[in-house]
Parts: C-alpha cells; structure tokens; sequence
C-alpha cells in the first residue's frame, strides 16, 4: 500500500512541477530555436506503436471526402507552413486540408498535420495560419503525443492500484491524481503556443498576430452565445478543472506579452491570404452558415468584412438572414442579396434567393421578376422546374 501511495504521489509531483513550469514558459521570451534532425525514428514500443496507429489513420484519410484535393490551395497552405517554421522542418510534414467547418488543426506523431477548413476560414492573416500550424508542429517537435501517452498511463495505474488497496480512503488523492493529468495537458498546450510563437519570431512573420486569434475566438463564442439567447460567457484565466487547453483569455494575454518582449517586425500577408482563399471562400462561408449558429456566423462575416462588404460576404449574409427565417430577417435578406447583385455577385442562386424571400415578404410581382431572372440565367438547374411552376411560366 505505502509502494502504491508513493507511486501516485510522484506521479501528482510530476504533474504539478509540469503546472508549474507551464507558468514559467507563459512569461518568458521567446528562445532560438533548437537545431532540427531530419528522418526521426521512432524510439520505444509506445512511440513505434504511436506511429503504426496515425500511419494506418493516414492511409483512410488518404482515401476521405472530406479531403480538399485543390493542389493550388495545397501548395499555398504548405508555403505558409514552411515559411513560418523553415524549410527544414517542414520537409518531411504532410498536410492534408479537410472540409470541416470548424477552428481546428491536429498534428500526429508520424507527420501528419490536418488543417480544418473552418481555421482556414476564420484566421485572417498567412501569419496568423502560421501561428497555429507552427503551434501544432511544436506539439510534433516536442513530442507531446509520447509524453502525454505516458502521463496517462502512469495516472491509470496509479488509480487502478489505490483502487484496489485503498478503495475507500483514497478519494480525494484520485481526484487529485485526475486532476493533475488535465494540467500536464495544458502545460503542454502553452509549450506548444511558446514554441509555435518562436517559430513566428523566426520567420518572415510578426509573432504580435498569436494573441489576436484567440481575442476573437472569444468574441465568436459570445455571439454564439447571445445568438442562442444563452448567458454569454464570462472569460477566466484560470482553467477548469477537467479543461484540457489554457483559457482563450490566457493564451491572448501570455501570447502578447511574450510578442511584446520579442519586439519582431514583418508584414501579416493579410492581402495576399485574402488573395489566396478567394476561390474556396463561397465553398466554406456555405459549409458555415449550415451550421446554424446564426450570432456566430454573424460575427464571423463582420469581421471577414472589416475592409468592406464584397458580394462574396453580402451573398452569404443574406443566406443567413433567410435561413434564420424571422419575417424581419427576410426584409434584410433582400437586401442583402440586391446589394450583392448590385456589386457584381454572379451567380444565379442571388436572384433565386432574392425572388424567394420577396415573396415570402409579400411582395409577390417583384419576387416573380426575381425568379425569372433566376431562370433565365440558370434554364437547366435541378430546381427549375419547381421555380417555373411557382412564377407560372
């Protein structure tokens, strides 16, 4: 029993130095980087089991519809990858982008990185893609996975045996034992954000962006919130107790502390981004305003819009105002989608939507105008023939 008690009391030490240091990182500056050894091999049966794991997940993903084979846009990404963290580290990386709208990168123990299509989506700058890509390449780098394989394992052991020789008394030190493992996540998490911002001070690209990412994330989940008719929530530095990443309002405030000591210049590429997601951008505002969160998709087309309404944006505005269907919402859908036309949005689904909601709005001759402007423009579309019975053409 003393064998067990000391071995889950080491294993609480453990975590909680990891706590500990974690708050070092967050103050310190930014440090050079360390030099990069190509053609890693995995070392042990937990890291070679690790990898056999993500290289079959690799092969299925190989073969997923939720892959974007755009080998332009692919290209594009990997060049801001590789400007961010260098040539040399992200040689050996490959990068699959995937189409799902939400804000999320994943990097496997093999090399394997996802990039989500909703990140793509809401970053606003080649520099701010930078700052999370080269956070999940210090997740690589550093060797999270193994770590946090084995802090795992060492937590379930300890709690299998107190479990077993000290089933009643022991309570309060398997919460702590549980609790400790969520903060050597997140201890790992803020290593991952100090290194990704290395990389950033490294690289053609100012570091100051990391911490605006996360300022609107904040403000994303607010909207969501408030567009729910929910309590918005109220941001903590401190994280919960099961909470596996620091707070949103941690890693802003750590992150541009840590920038300021820096003191890197370097142009974002916010023009160039915008240039380089033009093609894809319809594809993911649609994919976004599917996810019926009416106050966060809100937000999101504010802010993509911050140097103007282009037809792109007012197109998708309108398609969420007439999706969320409130009688006032179809009043501003119209004129949403009339702005968009207005502006030079090509597509024929603008009239389409347009004619629909003035219709539903009661006006019904200026809809059917709409409507057959539609048709004229789009004779063979699948829902052609519902359109012409409702316009009686």
């Amino acid at each position: 029993m003393r064998g067990a008690m000391a071995r889950a009391g080491r294993v609480a030490a453990v975590c909680l130095l990891g706590v500990s240091a974690g708050a070092q990182v967050a103050q310190a500056s930014p440090d050079p980087l360390p030099p990069y050894a190509q053609a890693y091999e995995p070392q042990g049966v937990d890291e070679r089991g690790m990898w056999m794991q993500s290289d079959e997940a690799e092969r299925q993903l190989r073969d997923s519809n939720f892959v974007i084979r755009d080998e332009a846009l692919q290209s594009y990404i990997r060049g801001i990858f590789c400007r961010t963290v260098g040539d040399e580290r992200c040689r050996n990386v490959r990068i699959y982008l995937l189409r799902i709208p939400g804000f999320n990168a994943t990097m496997y123990p093999n090399g394997m990185m996802t990039i989500w299509s909703g990140l793509l989506l809401r970053v606003k700058s080649e520099a701010e893609l930078g700052a999370v890509l080269g956070h999940e390449f210090g997740h690589f780098e550093l060797r999270h996975s193994l770590q946090g394989f084995k802090q795992l394992r060492s937590s379930t052991d300890a709690l299998a045996w107190l479990s077993i020789l000290a089933p009643v008394t022991t309570t309060a030190l398997q919460v702590g034992i549980i609790g400790n493992f969520f903060a050597f996540n997140r201890e790992q998490e803020q290593q991952a954000d100090m290194q990704g911002l290395n990389y950033l001070a490294s690289s053609p690209y100012p570091s100051a962006v990391a911490a605006d990412i996360w300022d609107r994330q904040m403000a994303e989940k607010d909207a969501t919130a408030a567009g729910r008719k929910r309590k918005v929530k109220t941001h903590h530095y401190s994280a919960g107790f099961a909470a596996s990443h620091p707070t949103d309002l941690a890693r802003a405030t750590y992150l541009r502390a840590a920038a300021m000591k820096t003191g890197d210049g370097g142009d974002a590429g916010d023009a160039s981004y915008r240039n380089g997601l033009a093609k894809w951008l319809p594809a993911f505002l649609d994919d976004q305003i599917r996810l019926n969160d009416f106050g966060g998709s809100e937000y999101l087309l504010g802010q993509l819009a911050s140097g103007g309404w282009t037809p792109e944006l007012l197109y998708a505005r309108a398609e969420l105002y007439r999706q969320r269907g409130n009688p006032r919402d179809l009043i501003s859908a119209s004129q949403f989608y009339q702005e968009a036309i207005d502006k030079g949005y090509a597509g024929p689904e603008a009239h389409k939507g347009l004619g629909l909601c003035l219709m539903r709005s009661q006006q019904v001759e200026p809809g059917k105008a709409a409507l057959r402007k539609y048709l004229e423009l789009s004779p063979s579309g699948p829902d052609a023939p519902m359109i012409a019975a409702l316009v009686g053409k």
